[in-house]
């Protein structure tokens, strides 16, 4: 089964207590928003490269003949899909970061 990165579980990034209830944030509000963001983007690269080493893996396993064919295609397909899917989100980040850094203060 191609697993890939899986859902992203959005309710941890900000969240309720990430903003109060009309629409301020607070510096801890904001410390935690910013907090969970970058564990959230801490876990995608964990599991991508989690992904990637267990392809890795098993395509040895596979020439080795260890390892059934189908496994080893749907593991190197489950790992394409989660470097796509983290270097469009890299992709992301760099182009929203450029575009703040463009903004007139």
């Amino acid at each position: 089964m191609i697993t890939g990165i899986g859902p992203l579980d959005f309710s941890r990034i900000g969240g309720a207590s990430g903003l109060a209830r009309d629409g301020a944030s607070t510096a801890a509000g904001a410390t935690d928003a910013a907090g969970s963001f970058a564990s959230v983007l801490s876990d995608l690269a964990t599991r991508t490269v989690g992904t990637l080493d267990h392809a890795e893996q098993l395509s040895v396993q596979g020439l080795q003949g260890q390892a059934d064919t189908r496994e080893v295609v749907d593991a190197v397909m489950s790992a394409e899909q989660a470097l796509t899917a983290a270097v469009a989100i890299r992709d992301k980040i760099v182009s929203a970061y450029m575009e703040i850094s463009r903004m007139a203060i």
